[in-house]
């Protein structure tokens, strides 16, 4: 009951800071962004943070709910909660729609150093986010998108996404490369 006091809508995640209460990853992000962050994660000029901004919908909506959330669903969910078997038709349309958004990220990869632009951004952490899951389930196929590749591993290579990356589902575990910057 205490949690749904500081977000009603009983979703994570929540930042709790002095007095200031945000909900939604998005709106945390662009918070720290303007109070914490040097250098910025949404870009300096209007063009650059309204192209981090299309990239990070681009993932945290038509990725995730054309990939992510399949998989999670299907090779996760039903699995530990013991919903059945999972549904290979889901996991073919996943493994499908993944290689459409690793051909986009290689395109992008191939023009930039990272997916906005010259710079780290929200943009490479939506999208390293949702990777990293269809990766610690061992379903991307890395030497088929080289340029995806060499931008996931310079994400890799950062001290938090190493964090990230340390981490394991009990019981399930990721292939041996997984948190490995350079595989």
């Amino acid at each position: 009951m205490d949690f749904l006091r500081l977000n009603p809508a009983g979703t994570v995640p929540v930042l709790v800071n002095d007095s200031t209460i945000l909900a939604n990853a998005i709106a945390i992000a662009e918070y720290l962004d303007e109070t914490v962050s040097e250098p910025g994660l949404i870009g300096e000029q209007p063009s650059e943070r309204a192209e981090v901004r299309r990239l990070v919908g681009w993932f945290m909506d038509k990725c995730e709910r054309e990939v992510t959330s399949l998989l999670i669903t299907e090779k996760l969910m039903k699995r530990f909660l013991r919903m059945g078997e999972p549904d290979s038709s889901a996991i073919r349309s996943a493994h499908h729609n993944l290689k459409i958004h690793l051909d986009y990220v290689n395109f992008l990869s191939e023009r930039r150093n990272y997916l906005a632009g010259s710079h780290f951004s929200l943009a490479d952490a939506a999208a390293a986010a949702h990777f990293s899951i269809a990766d610690y389930f061992g379903d991307i196929l890395w030497d088929r998108h080289p340029a995806a590749k060499e931008w996931y591993m310079r994400v890799k290579s950062r001290r938090s996404m190493r964090l990230l990356l340390a981490d394991r589902i009990p019981g399930l575990m990721p292939p041996k490369y997984y948190e490995k910057p350079d595989f």
